[in-house]
């Protein structure tokens, strides 16, 4: 089935890629696991196919998938979040900046800190949420030649403003490469909004079951797709079929996840504002979120994250953590199940120290589809746990 220009994301995300078979009539495209492909001649290969790290017909489905529901014109997969993540660090030379999101997801920063920094690419966290600032930093920064933007940030959840921005880095001759693992394309489709390339960890809420890792990456231009098709081949850091056709299964059930996710944590959000024993709660939806306004116009919901200090510095943070019982404590996130974490010793351990150290008494939760009441009561428990 194609898709058509009136299709809304819910449809699209059932019906994108998923062309039924014209010998079989399936409805599921099929796994295409072989490695190398017949050519009907010497340099003709069927359909462009020829040896399955260049192209692979489950791969071509899945980026066919992600391509039409970020509003994109190419789409391409990769064997992890940060597998992606570097081969758009591939489009820099020596000399060239990135001007980063002062509150990045620390595997982002630690592989242009301490990997691309080793070819002569910079990088510099900048609050990306104060335009002002932004301008200012271009304006210094000549060789600035990506701006690389979160929104909602990992683990703060700050929100940038994509439309602002990019025109400000394209004023600056500098390309906009905007993370949307956290928000997903039902939520935000920052190619809408001005951005030139749209980065996923598939790994969390497209695939959604903790059982795929992968990355994607989406663009309009025909000029960046051709770059990034050349490294994908080159460097070769890509999924197997299997990978791909499970997180087509994933993204079919996308929308009503993310209804569901998002509608317990903003539930979960606000209970957490009246305990004693919280510091700070931060959530995009809540009345008091500084970007609350920008939250509204550039999402349609507020997303499925929670993060929240707890009075009691570290110690107390790493006790409720191992205190829940329906929230596993594991790192990644955007799956079915309830998942809590510190980041300041797990996901973000890389960055202690640094500009982007996170408080040790930061929990995280990433809020599944589970009943909202069960969830809050366990959060209870582990209070009077902790």
């Amino acid at each position: 089935m194609s898709e058509s220009a009136e299709d809304r994301f819910e449809t699209l995300a059932v019906h994108a890629g998923a062309t039924p078979d014209p010998a079989t009539g399936a409805v599921v495209p099929a796994i295409q696991p072989s490695t190398t492909f017949k050519q009907d001649a010497v340099g003709a290969p069927r359909q462009g196919f020829e040896y399955a790290r260049s192209d692979n017909p489950t791969r071509r489905a899945l980026e066919a998938t992600i391509a039409a529901l970020e509003g994109g014109s190419h789409g391409l997969a990769f064997a992890s979040g940060l597998a992606a993540t570097q081969n758009l660090l591939y489009l820099l030379d020596p000399g060239d900046r990135i001007l980063m999101t002062d509150d990045a997801y620390g595997g982002t920063w630690r592989l242009a800190q301490q990997v691309m920094a080793r070819y002569g690419v910079k990088t510099d966290a900048v609050d990306l949420r104060d335009l002002d600032v932004v301008d200012r930093a271009l304006r210094s920064r000549p060789s600035a030649r990506m701006v690389w933007i979160e929104t909602p940030t990992n683990p703060l959840l700050k929100v940038v403003d994509i439309a602002g921005v990019s025109r400000l880095a394209a004023s600056a001759g500098a390309l906009t490469v905007v993370d949307n693992t956290f928000a997903t394309p039902f939520l935000q489709r920052p190619l809408d909004l001005g951005a030139d390339v749209v980065l996923h960890s598939a790994t969390k809420y497209l695939g959604g079951h903790s059982d795929v890792v992968s990355g994607l990456v989406v663009t309009r231009s025909a000029q960046i797709a051709e770059r990034l098709r050349f490294t994908q081949n080159a460097a070769g850091a890509v999924p197997s079929p299997f990978d791909c056709w499970l997180l087509m299964r994933g993204i079919r059930t996308l929308a009503v996840r993310m209804e569901r996710a998002c509608a317990g944590a903003a539930r979960i959000a606000e209970w957490l504002t009246t305990r004693a024993d919280v510091e700070r709660v931060y959530y995009p939806g809540l009345p008091h979120h500084p970007q609350r306004d920008l939250v509204e116009r550039q999402m349609r919901l507020p997303g499925a994250i929670v993060s929240f200090q707890i009075r009691g510095g570290g110690q107390a943070a790493h006790r409720f953590a191992a205190a829940t019982r329906l929230f596993t404590l594991a790192e990644s996130l955007g799956a079915v199940e309830s998942l809590i974490e510190v980041p300041a010793a797990m996901t973000h351990l890389s960055v202690a120290d640094t500009r982007l150290a996170v408080p040790p008494d930061l929990i995280r939760l990433s809020v599944g589809i589970e009943h909202v009441d069960d969830l809050v009561a366990d959060l209870a428990h582990a209070f009077e746990a902790a």
